[in-house]
């Protein structure tokens, strides 16, 4: 039988593909990294799948509720339109391990640094963990990445800058554990410079 297999690319949400706000909910205050939808854009056209992966601790916080993140990201999805082009899914953790004091002050798998997001949206959409990639501009991107098996991708957007300053990641970037890029639309142009994994063809 056929793998039907896709390969994907795990995307962080704030300051990866957009512009960082701390605790972003208002729809009017969602800016895009610049050419960061022409990046996804670019990478459903290659066939990949684009699954947003995001930690959400507002949630957990009380400072909004999951139907209002849900809400950002269809007015996220509405922008994506203009450039003909969507997200396949987006994954949110509410949680927080002691932020908050209402159900979602707990500890849970799907907080990156840990996979649980990544591994329930290769269950969902049949995703091959191994051919797929994660960008992101925090250790826990990377840290999540290398728990699922994924190629992680630092971008210098956001507090990529700063998570680059840390021994520990410049240690994974010198033994080439991590590719570094300095925004979205340079760390897609590097994934697509790569002999495609997808179905063992070669683009």
């Amino acid at each position: 039988m056929e793998n039907k297999q896709r390969s994907a690319v795990f995307l962080d949400r704030d300051g990866t593909i957009n512009v960082e706000k701390n605790y972003l909910i208002d729809p009017q205050e969602f800016v895009f990294v610049p050419g960061a939808p022409e990046a996804i854009r670019a990478l459903k056209q290659a066939g990949y799948l684009v699954v947003v992966v995001t930690n959400q601790s507002g949630i957990a916080r009380g400072y909004f509720s999951v139907e209002q993140v849900e809400h950002l990201h269809a007015h996220m999805q509405h922008m994506l339109q203009e450039y003909s082009t969507q997200v396949d899914a987006f994954y949110v953790c509410p949680h927080h391990p002691s932020a908050g004091d209402g159900p979602y002050t707990c500890e849970c798998t799907c907080r990156k640094g840990e996979p649980g997001m990544l591994f329930a949206a290769a269950r969902a959409l049949n995703i091959d963990l191994t051919t797929s990639y994660i960008v992101g501009d925090k250790v826990a991107d990377l840290d999540a990445g290398f728990a699922a098996g994924c190629s992680p991708i630092l971008v210098r957007t956001g507090y990529g800058d700063k998570t680059l300053q840390t021994p520990t990641v410049q240690k994974w970037q010198e033994a080439g554990r991590i590719a570094v890029c300095a925004d979205l639309p340079t760390a897609v142009q590097h994934i697509l410079a790569q002999p495609s994994r997808m179905h063992g063809q070669v683009r």
